[in-house]
């Protein structure tokens, strides 16, 4: 009985880091696009006639 919940609680805690290391990338990742998007807003905006 304990070692089926050892493995439970193994698995749980391999999963946890395993979705937290995605998170934080495609955190960065997102972080990465969205500086390089405003950038590029901020380049034309000088080519903006209003």
């Amino acid at each position: 009985m304990e070692e089926k919940m050892f493995k439970a609680a193994s698995f749980t805690g391999v999963l946890n880091l395993v979705l937290g290391v995605t998170i934080l990338v495609s955190a960065v990742a997102w972080g990465i696009l969205l500086l390089v998007s405003g950038g590029k807003l901020l380049k034309s905006k000088k080519d903006v006639i209003i």
